[in-house]
C-alpha cells in the first residue's frame, strides 16, 4: 500500500486524499480550488483499496482520520490543520509555487 500512495501522491504537484461526505475535505478541496490549482483528488470511500489506504496515511500522519491529506511536490504537508496554518502564515502560496502548482 505504500507504493500505491506513493505513486499517487506523485502524480500532480498537488495531491489531495479526501472521503466524499468530509466537509474538512471540501474546504481543503476548495481553498486549492480558489488558488487556482489543479489538484489531484482521490476519494477515498470510493477506492476499492481506499480503507488500507486510509490505514496507511494515518500511520503517517500519527492521527486519525486521516483524510483530508494533502501531498505537495511529492511531499506529505499533513491534514486541514497544518494547511490552514501554512496558507494564514503565507507559506502556502510559496510552497505551491516551488513545487509547480501555481504561478503569479
Amino acid at each position: 500500500m505504500a507504493e500505491r500512495l506513493a505513486k499517487l501522491s506523485t502524480e500532480k504537484a498537488v495531491v489531495i486524499f479526501t472521503t466524499s461526505q468530509c466537509p474538512m475535505c471540501h474546504s481543503v478541496v476548495s481553498l486549492f480550488s480558489d488558488l487556482s490549482v489543479s489538484a489531484a483528488v482521490h476519494e477515498l470511500d470510493k477506492d476499492p483499496r481506499g480503507r488500507d489506504m486510509e490505514r496507511e496515511l494515518a500511520r503517517r500522519l500519527g492521527h486519525s482520520p486521516p483524510v483530508p491529506t494533502v501531498f505537495i511536490g511529492g511531499k506529505l504537508i499533513g491534514s486541514t490543520d497544518r494547511i490552514m496554518s501554512l496558507h494564514l502564515a503565507g507559506k502556502l502560496v510559496p510552497m505551491l509555487m516551488a513545487a509547480g502548482a501555481m504561478w503569479v
